[in-house]
């Protein structure tokens, strides 16, 4: 994994900056949800359940109304990062919880829009929540945190802060 790509993902999540080794771990351990929640998002695709994308939409809501009960982080605080010495999770950011909440508007749209029979329309949030869940597990790139740092008028910031930047 590259070091600068890690770096510029953290930046991006709005962490301060730590020494690179700290970084790579503290990656590691932002990664547990969306590998959770884009997991659970692919099966609500391939069985087109509502259900699936409205409990992950509270879920997420619950994350960024009150960051400190978020179960992912605490889970991975306790059963992984404690146990393997690695840092805990903190409160998340202000990017992150924007990417949050972003990941949480699109589910609620998927699973309403699959309730009301719009499969169209349910297509097209699927196929957003899938592209960018991509980005971000495979790419190291949130797209929520870009939009964030676009919105604040941060774009040198969130250009920045690209995989493909150096």
């Amino acid at each position: 994994m590259a070091r600068s790509a890690v770096t510029n993902f953290m930046k991006q999540q709005g962490f301060a900056p730590e020494p690179p080794d700290v970084a790579a771990l503290r990656f590691k351990g932002l990664l547990f949800q969306p590998t959770i929640v884009g997991s659970m998002m692919l099966a609500a695709i391939l069985t087109q359940s509502a259900a699936i994308f409205l409990l992950f939409s509270g879920i997420l809501w619950l994350n960024v109304l009150v960051p400190a009960a978020n179960p992912f982080e605490n889970l991975y605080n306790r059963f992984l990062a404690r146990p393997r010495g690695r840092p805990p999770l903190i409160k998340a950011p202000g990017p992150r919880r924007f990417a949050q909440g972003m990941a949480a508007v699109f589910m609620l749209a998927a699973g309403l829009t699959l309730l009301e029979g719009w499969r169209t329309a349910s297509y097209v949030f699927q196929g957003l929540l899938a592209v960018a869940f991509a980005a971000l597990l495979f790419g190291k790139f949130c797209l929520g945190a870009y939009v964030y740092h676009l919105l604040r008028g941060n774009v040198a910031l969130a250009n920045g802060t690209c995989p493909w930047s150096d």
